[in-house]
């Protein structure tokens, strides 16, 4: 399968590119590279080193996918892809910072182990680092103005990404938010930055300006029903399959698409979010089958599929070529079409 194998290339190339600017480079500071790269998943709470699930590192597969269906050179690229990867991870450590998530992928997150002030800081270091090797984008041959149209990309991602935490820590503190709303959230906050990452893997490859706006819209769209799908995974997916309870969703009120469509419509499912806890079994398949008589599930579902659509037809507009083309359709056929 083209997705795997090139998969298999790009990774790797990605992952030593990025362990090599988190190698200790005095020995005073050999916490504060040790928190960098236990977050990016190479070492454990003593630092030493170790391999563990620190994501699937899409967004910066999907820039250099991008990179090579349209003719450019993915090597070329992983200086952008870096900088994507980083920025995500920055985001990450603060988003648990603001959440108060213990948790991340099964681990304490940095916030929980080393305090608020190293956990704030050592995000605010993965940003700096990512726009620092925007710059080395030069280095592998991209001419300077387009290296700085990538930083422009990558900069309005970023304040998107904050107007979008702003809507969703808004709505922690409100009884009823709009499906608008929420569209609006995870627009900013998940779907810019694929958007971003499509964008900015054609223009390191220099592609036609119409060519680039069909990738920036095929990764907002996908970006999109990425996450809607990760919302019915939520309340009915397998266990099994994503690792995480399906109860929890629901007992901690998170307004993802299915409930905020459901509250919208449903009395007694706003009575139940409004008064009584949601914590044991009993109270949770009671919200579950609230959601389905007001059709919540395969409202979200019909979004999944609308976001698919479009992201696949701006795909083929884009006219990608060889064997990326064909591991970008597989990657969205991936995401969208996880196992429940």
């Amino acid at each position: 399968m083209s997705l795997d194998k090139l998969s298999a290339l790009y990774i790797p190339a990605l992952e030593a590119e990025m362990q090599a600017l988190l190698a200790e480079d005095a020995p005073a500071f050999t916490p504060y590279y040790g928190m960098l790269r236990y977050h990016m998943g190479w070492a454990d709470e003593t630092f030493a080193p170790a391999r563990v699930d620190a994501g699937k590192r899409i967004r910066p597969l999907l820039c250099l996918l991008v990179t090579q269906a349209s003719g450019g050179d993915w090597q070329q690229a992983l200086p952008a892809a870096v900088a994507i990867e980083f920025s995500h991870n920055f985001s990450l450590i603060h988003d648990d910072i603001q959440d108060a998530s213990p948790l991340r992928r099964g681990r304490p997150t940095v916030w929980k182990l080393w305090g608020v002030p190293q956990a704030l800081n050592i995000g605010d270091a993965l940003f700096t680092l990512a726009h620092l090797e925007v710059k080395k984008l030069t280095e592998r041959g991209v001419r300077p103005e387009v290296a700085l149209e990538v930083l422009e990309v990558l900069d309005r991602n970023c304040l998107e990404l904050t107007k979008g935490q702003y809507l969703d820590l808004s709505f922690e503190r409100r009884e009823r938010v709009s499906v608008e709303e929420y569209m609006a959230m995870i627009a900013a906050k998940t779907a810019a930055l694929a958007a971003a990452s499509t964008q900015i893997g054609a223009l390191v490859a220099g592609a036609p300006a119409g060519c680039v706006a069909h990738y920036r819209a095929f990764g907002y769209a996908l970006g999109l029903a990425f996450q809607i799908q990760d919302d019915i995974l939520g309340i009915w997916g397998d266990e099994h399959v994503t690792g995480k309870s399906v109860s929890t969703d629901i007992q901690t009120r998170k307004k993802s698409l299915p409930v905020v469509y459901g509250l919208e419509r449903s009395e007694a499912l706003r009575a139940m979010y409004a008064t009584g806890p949601l914590t044991d079994a009993a109270a949770v398949a009671q919200v579950v089958r609230e959601l389905e008589a007001v059709s919540a599930r395969a409202y979200a579902e019909e979004q999944v599929r609308a976001y698919s659509d479009a992201a696949i037809q701006h795909l083929k507009a884009a006219e990608p070529q060889g064997e990326a083309a064909e591991a970008l359709l597989e990657l969205t056929h991936r995401l969208v079409g996880r196992l429940r």
